[in-house]
């Protein structure tokens, strides 16, 4: 069926939308994409929706958080519809709608994850279901609710040579390894561009270091860098996953724009590198989704600091760009048919799960 999914992510630059036709298994076909960028008004105010989720003991009515979320829910709506018109299709060629929201806060070590966004109102404004609230069942079963789009990245990594690693790189990072013998493992391995956003726009008066160019033009602060991966969440054996807000710009203040730029981007490296260590078996190639990959400074510290050659994954005919909001259509269309979304190896849920709630049309 055709299937739309929706992506507003940790970068919190915008909601990514995509069209694809799809069984849930194996036959999957990219038919459109349209990204729609927030304006910084918005960004502003969805961050400080995060911010104070993050300092709430469980998810309940907050005015902000609230006032948001009708916002956000409003932009996906003109997300849909502009794809709709992009693509030349209409609301009745639609099957399901995959919408992720926005997460506030994720906190499966106390039991609960907050996604955003009202799944009813997205369905009854075009008459197509919605599957939404895509990660609560997992943590509430004891899994980490994160990341999900292993399955997906499964789906497209068919033909690889195996063991084969998938690198999402948005606001967090997270790794989808294929073994030799199919063993799926996923997890995060710690930020990605969040912090680095956080600096350019605190310091730098830039929404992100476009190309890495700034990084590129600092030394790493090795002192710092090593603080910083002494948390002792690295250390930690997958499956896990972390919020956005665990770690902030304030472990690189007083250092230069180049330099804090330098360090973080190396964070976020050494954070992949320590990452593959925990892998079963060592990928000779990872290959690179999201606006990370952007990113040359990053990619080439990914290089040097995992071992391995690390490449887009547009190369391989995928589009990075709308990897993840395709993956959450391709959820919808799984969760229609009652198939598996989460697993031991990627969420560490206890087994398989659907995941998501249905909201009909």
């Amino acid at each position: 069926m055709l299937a739309i999914g929706l992506m507003s992510g940790t970068s919190r630059d915008g909601i990514d939308a995509a069209l694809i036709e799809t069984d849930g298994e194996g036959v999957t076909r990219p038919v459109a994409f349209h990204a729609m960028a927030y304006d910084d008004g918005f960004r502003l105010r969805l961050a400080e929706a995060c911010q104070r989720a993050m300092a709430m003991e469980k998810p309940g009515f907050e005015p902000l958080i609230a006032s948001v979320e009708v916002e956000l829910t409003e932009r996906h709506v003109q997300a849909v519809a502009d794809l709709l018109g992009r693509s030349g299709h209409i609301a009745e060629d639609v099957g399901v709608i995959g919408f992720h929201g926005h997460t506030v806060a994720h906190r499966p070590e106390w039991g609960w994850t907050w996604q955003i966004g009202d799944g009813a109102g997205l369905a009854g404004g075009f008459g197509i279901p919605v599957v939404a609230d895509l990660r609560s069942a997992d943590v509430a079963a004891g899994g980490q609710g994160a990341p999900l789009m292993p399955v997906y990245h499964r789906a497209l990594a068919d033909g690889l040579v195996k063991p084969a690693a998938i690198l999402n790189l948005g606001g967090v990072a997270n790794i989808s390894f294929i073994g030799s013998d199919g063993t799926l493992i996923a997890f995060d391995t710690g930020m990605a561009s969040g912090l680095i956003d956080n600096w350019m726009q605190t310091h730098g008066g830039a929404a992100y270091d476009e190309g890495g160019a700034t990084a590129a033009r600092g030394q790493v602060d090795a002192a710092r860098l090593a603080a910083m991966m002494a948390d002792p969440w690295f250390a930690v054996p997958p499956p896990k996953s972390i919020d956005r807000e665990q770690f902030s710009i304030e472990a690189v203040r007083g250092l230069s724009l180049e330099d804090g730029a330098a360090t973080l981007t190396a964070f976020t490296a050494e954070a992949v590198a320590r990452a593959v260590d925990h892998l079963p078996e060592r990928p000779a190639q990872i290959h690179v989704a999201g606006g990370g990959r952007h990113n040359a400074t990053l990619m080439a510290m990914l290089a040097a600091r995992t071992g391995a050659q690390v490449l887009s994954v547009d190369g391989l005919g995928w589009d990075g760009d709308a990897l993840e909001a395709q993956g959450f259509a391709y959820m919808a269309v799984r969760h229609l048919r009652g198939l598996a979304i989460s697993f031991p190896g990627t969420t560490g849920v206890p087994e398989p799960m659907t995941g998501g709630v249905l909201f009909r049309a």
